[in-house]
Parts: C-alpha cells; sequence; structure tokens
C-alpha cells in the first residue's frame, strides 16, 4: 500500500495535495454567483409580493427539472472524454466529441423548449398554480441557450481552462440581476399583476444565459484559433463516443435530477393540499385570520354550493372536474371557475412565504458544492494510486468540514429563523415565513451532509446507491407533506417538515453504506461530536443576545412614542396627524432596530463559535494541511 505523506512534509506537495484548495477557487466563484443571486432574489421578493414570488418557484422548478435532465450530467461527460482525449493528444477525438455533445445538447434542449412553450399552461396546472404559465414561457428559450452553454463550458474544462466558466457564470447572474430586477419593478410600478411581474423577472434570467452563451462562443473560438490544425489521429466512431458520453451521463443525471424531480412533485402537492383543506375544511382558516381576508373565499364557496346537485359534496375533486368540465366547454365565467380562481390566490399568498424561506435556506447548500466538486477527484486520484489511507483523510476531512460549516449555518436558521425573515423580507409575513425557515434550518444540516456523502460514495464507484437513496428520502418528504398540510391546525406550517424524515434518513443510510463499504472510515462521534456542541452553545447565545437587543429598541420606541403623545399641542386633528407621523417614525425604528439586533446577535454568535471550535479543537492541524497555507493557520491557531 502506497503510504500518504502530509503535504507538508514533500516538496512542493503543498500545492500539489491541498484538496481544499481546488475547494476555496470553487467556493470563491460560487460565493461571487450566489452573492449577486442573494441580491437578486431578496429584493424581487419585496418587489413582486408574495403571490409572485410563488408564481417565480413554480416556474423555476418547472426549468430546473428540465435543464437538470437536458445539461446535468453532460457537461461532466464531456469534460472527462475531452480531458483523457487531449491527454492522448487526439485532437480529432476532441474536436468529434464535441460536436456530437453539441449536437446532444441542441436536441435536448429543444425538446426541452418545445415542453415549455407550448405546454406552459399544463406545466402550471400540474403545479397547482395556473398563474406559472407566463413564467414558465418566459423561460423556456433559456432551455436551449443552457445546453449551448453546457457543451462550451464542458469543452473548456476538458482543456483545464476554468476561467471562461466561471466568467459566463457571473455574466449570467449579473444580467439577470439588472434586467431581472429592472423588469419587475417596471412592470410592477406599471400596475401589471403579481405573474407578469414574476414573468419579467425571469426574462432577465434568459437575457442573461443568452449574454453569457455570447461570451463562451467568443472564448471558444479564441481557443480554437490558438490549436494546431494537423492532426494525425483517426477519432473513434459516432456510436462509440455517444455510448461514452450517455454512459457518464446518465448516472449523473439520475443523480442530480431527483433533488429537483422531488421538489416539483413536492410544491404542486403542498399547493393543492393547501387549496384542498381550505375549501373542505373552513375550520384551518383560524390559522391565517390575521394574514388573509376570507371574506371573497367565503363568497365563493357559498356562492358555488348553490350550483352543486342534490347529493353531490362539496369537495376538491367535485370542484375540480367541473372546472375541467366548463374550460373545455369555453365557459367564461362561472361559480365553480371564481372559487378555484380564489382558492388558488390564497395559496399562492401562503405558499409565496414558504417560497422566501426557501431561498435563505438554499444559500448555504449552494455553499457545499465546492466541497462536493472536490472531493471525487481528490478521493479518485488517492485510490488511482493506491492510496486507501490519503481517500479516507480526505473523506473524513470533507465530512468535518462540511460538519463545522453546515451546523452553525443550520442553528442558526432555527434560532434566528424570524428575524432574519423579518429583516429580509419586510413585505411577507414574518409569523409564517419565521417559523419555516427555522424548520428549514434543521434539514440544512442534514441536506449539506448528504451532499457531501454521496460525493464521497460517488468517489469510490459506488454511483447508483446515492440515486436509490434519495428516491427512498423522496419518496418519505412527499408523503410526510401530503399527510401534515393536510392537517387544519398545520396547513403551510407543516411544509418543510417533510425535509428532515427525508434527509435524516438519506443521511443514516449514507452514513451506514459508508461504515460498510469504504475502508478506514470516520469516526462519526469525532466528526459531528464537537460541531454540533459548539453550534448549541452559539444558538443559545445568538438567542439570548437578540432576545436582550430587540427588548432594548422595543423600549426605546415605545417611549419615543409616548413622549410624542404628552408633547403635542392644538386640536384633536393636528395631534392624530402628528402622532401618525410619529407612529411611523417608530415603526421604521424597530425596522431598524431588528436588524441591528439580528446582525448583532449573528455578529456575537460568530465569534463564540470560532473560539469553541479553537478551544474544543475541533479543526485538526491535519485538517488544515490539506488547505492552502493550513501549516502557517494552524502555527498561528497553536494546532
Amino acid at each position: 500500500m502506497a503510504r500518504y505523506d502530509a503535504p507538508s512534509r514533500r516538496s512542493g506537495g503543498q500545492k500539489q495535495n491541498t484538496f481544499f484548495g481546488g475547494a476555496a477557487i470553487l467556493a470563491a466563484g460560487i460565493l461571487v454567483v450566489k452573492l449577486i443571486g442573494m441580491f437578486y432574489k431578496i429584493p424581487l421578493v419585496n418587489i413582486i409580493g408574495d403571490q409572485g414570488s410563488t408564481d417565480f418557484t413554480n416556474a423555476y422548478n418547472i426549468y430546473s427539472v428540465l435543464l437538470t435532465i437536458s445539461t446535468a450530467g453532460l457537461p461532466v461527460a464531456v469534460s472527462k472524454l475531452v480531458s483523457e482525449a487531449d491527454a492522448r493528444g487526439r485532437l480529432n477525438q476532441v474536436h468529434k466529441t464535441f460536436r456530437l455533445a453539441l449536437i446532444i445538447f441542441l436536441t435536448l434542449g429543444a425538446l426541452s423548449f418545445l415542453v415549455m412553450y407550448f405546454r406552459a399552461d399544463w406545466l402550471a396546472a400540474t403545479m397547482n398554480d395556473t398563474k406559472a404559465a407566463p413564467g414558465i414561457k418566459a423561460m423556456a428559450p433559456a432551455v436551449v441557450c443552457v445546453g449551448c452553454l453546457s457543451a462550451l463550458r464542458g469543452y473548456s474544462q476538458g482543456h483545464m481552462n476554468m476561467t471562461p466558466t466561471s466568467v459566463s457564470q457571473i455574466i449570467e447572474a449579473l444580467c439577470k440581476l439588472v434586467i431581472g430586477l429592472s423588469l419587475a419593478y417596471a412592470m410592477t410600478k406599471a400596475g401589471q399583476p403579481p405573474e407578469i411581474a414574476a414573468a419579467g423577472a425571469i426574462t432577465g434570467v434568459t437575457v442573461g444565459t443568452m449574454v453569457a452563451l455570447a461570451y463562451m462562443i467568443f472564448s471558444f473560438l479564441v481557443a480554437r484559433s490558438r490549436e494546431p490544425r494537423l492532426a494525425r489521429d483517426v477519432p473513434d466512431s459516432a456510436g462509440e463516443i455517444i455510448r461514452d458520453i450517455l454512459r457518464i451521463a446518465i448516472p449523473v443525471t439520475l443523480g442530480s435530477s431527483m433533488v429537483g424531480i422531488v421538489t416539483v412533485v413536492d410544491a404542486g402537492l403542498v399547493q393543492g393540499q393547501l387549496q384542498r383543506v381550505l375549501l373542505e375544511k373552513p375550520e384551518c382558516w383560524a390559522l391565517y385570520t390575521q394574514y388573509v381576508d376570507f371574506a371573497p373565499l367565503e363568497g365563493a364557496v357559498a356562492a358555488w354550493k348553490e350550483t352543486l346537485g342534490s347529493g353531490v359534496s362539496a369537495t376538491m375533486s367535485a370542484l375540480s372536474a367541473q372546472v375541467e368540465t366548463e374550460l373545455k366547454a369555453g365557459t367564461a365565467e362561472s361559480a365553480a371557475l371564481a372559487l378555484h380562481t380564489t382558492l388558488e390566490s390564497v395559496s399562492r399568498t401562503l405558499y409565496g412565504n414558504y417560497s422566501g424561506a426557501l431561498t435563505i435556506y438554499n444559500l448555504p447548500n449552494a455553499l457545499m458544492a465546492a466541497i462536493t466538486a472536490s472531493v471525487i477527484p481528490a478521493v479518485s486520484g488517492a485510490l488511482t494510486r493506491r492510496d486507501r489511507r490519503g481517500a479516507a483523510r480526505i473523506s473524513g476531512a470533507a465530512l468535518r468540514v462540511t460538519a463545522l460549516l453546515a451546523c452553525p449555518m443550520g442553528v442558526g436558521l432555527f434560532v434566528m429563523g424570524t428575524p432574519i425573515m423579518q429583516m429580509l423580507y419586510p413585505s411577507l409575513e414574518k409569523d409564517i415565513a419565521g417559523p419555516l425557515l427555522s424548520m428549514l434550518g434543521l434539514a440544512n444540516i442534514l441536506v449539506c451532509l448528504v451532499l457531501v456523502c454521496n460525493s464521497v460514495l460517488q468517489a469510490y464507484g459506488f454511483v447508483t446507491l446515492p440515486v436509490l437513496v434519495m428516491i427512498l428520502g423522496g419518496g418519505f418528504k412527499i408523503a410526510a407533506n401530503y399527510i401534515v398540510v393536510a392537517m387544519p391546525t398545520v396547513g403551510i406550517y407543516g411544509a418543510p417538515v417533510g425535509n428532515l424524515p427525508c434527509f435524516g434518513l438519506c443521511l443514516l443510510l449514507d452514513l451506514f453504506i459508508i461504515a460498510r463499504v469504504i475502508p478506514r472510515r470516520p469516526r462519526y462521534l469525532e466528526v459531528f461530536a464537537k460541531p454540533l456542541l459548539s453550534s448549541g452553545v452559539m444558538g443559545l447565545a445568538a438567542w439570548a443576545v437578540y432576545g436582550l437587543s430587540a427588548k432594548l429598541f422595543f423600549a426605546l420606541g415605545r417611549r419615543s412614542l409616548e413622549a410624542a403623545a404628552g408633547g403635542v399641542p392644538g386640536g384633536l386633528g393636528a395631534r392624530l396627524c402628528t402622532l401618525s407621523q410619529e407612529a411611523g417614525q417608530v415603526l421604521d425604528l424597530s425596522r431598524a432596530g431588528c436588524a441591528i439586533a439580528t446582525l448583532g446577535a449573528i455578529g456575537v454568535a460568530m465569534v463564540i463559535y470560532f473560539a469553541l471550535l479553537i478551544a474544543l479543537r475541533a479543526i485538526t492541524r491535519d485538517d488544515l494541511s490539506l488547505m492552502p497555507k493550513g501549516e502557517k493557520i494552524a502555527r498561528l491557531l497553536r494546532l
């Protein structure tokens, strides 16, 4: 067995074997794109509101599934095959592989475009949100563009040139930010309905892919102009190359698309269950009376029930059958159609708060992409050298660093869910969105660990096992949400509940499989105990600091209002006018106070967490040796 030496003990080893060196570079690029995405999505929800947010999310979920099916595995396959051919000097093989991949991308992209554009109404109906159709149509051209982008990015990465990919992603994100927000804001100011404003925001995504594609084409032509023109190698047949592409792409596509498919099914199911319970169990209205005006729904239900024949129950299935019949008959308006529209409007309002929470929930998951992208080549390289100890060391370090990052982020979202939503999304109902984010925060820890576990298993050659595990976990998620959301006392608050059994089961199965099939598996108690303990203490500190700060700002606001009420001269009209102005200033103070208290609590929590990590030696010198400048950091921390 080959001996694995610490990078610092070899000449030049620090650069050659820093596993997290690649992760750090990837993380920097991902961080830029995600920061741009954050500055896009957070204002977007406040511009288009809860209903527009629901329409945007539903359209984007449909796009994500078709995009994943079209492009998830193919760039990986192209990158691998181009890299292998380029290493052997087979230039003709490189060019033929790229041409065939481009044809496959264009074919799948064109099919996805046709489905999204001409079947937009049907796709929106499957999500129980017919208002999502304009957004789905606006995003349809992006599927074709992203297909071509993926082929060009795979070609560039196969030549070990990562710069064009990173630059194109940043261009895409910037166009989405500037154009998408501008169109959404302009349409909202023009009085357009939320679904049209959401479609405007989505148009920014489509334009971004077009501009990024233009840049990648330019980069590709420049790169091709520098390549040698003459090549004497005989490329493989088209059939052999396509088989090689599909052999690599299909397992990756299956694994990647499962999350998107489960998300789409779950989103449609949750909205459908909300509408069914709102109709069949009016006692659930008590959950939302502070946030929703139920007078239109009450009137629509009463009008529809008058049209029912004797012996016909007022159920969602009866309403859906009647609406379908009337749509086929071309009925312009009826009690059934009016009730269906009203139910959909209420569910869009409620689900929009969940969509806002999902935006924050997805940020930590996205940052895990840097680690997952680095695990596979690093572990595979060690196994190729027959260095099992080195592979186990890298796998353990990846799990430990993931736990060190995921645990505080998840606990922080759990403890600070409501203040974070109040600070970032003043247009949403914090008492709905806050508890949803708190529940998602706990699930976030599980999701991040599952992503890295899947990468470890794939690096060891177990490609299909993570897919099967995700299918099983996804089934649990859908079943749990179907049951919980339908409870009149739970409703929308049950939407994130399914994430816990889903990813909890996936994590347990992944850890069990790793322990059984991978030699020298990590010691799980050492991996998880210290991050969880440190995160728990950090969460208590954040809760205490925010609570004390919020009380202080509330007291200051109250005193300000009392002082204003006691010192207003003049008649009653002037008194009321002045008091309303002062109340508005106090409201602004409370919002500013909430933001200061939230940011202060997060800052204190971070300091406490890092202090505990050092005190408990949760991160080891061995982990740091895998990072750039790891030895210097270890000496600085006295590890």
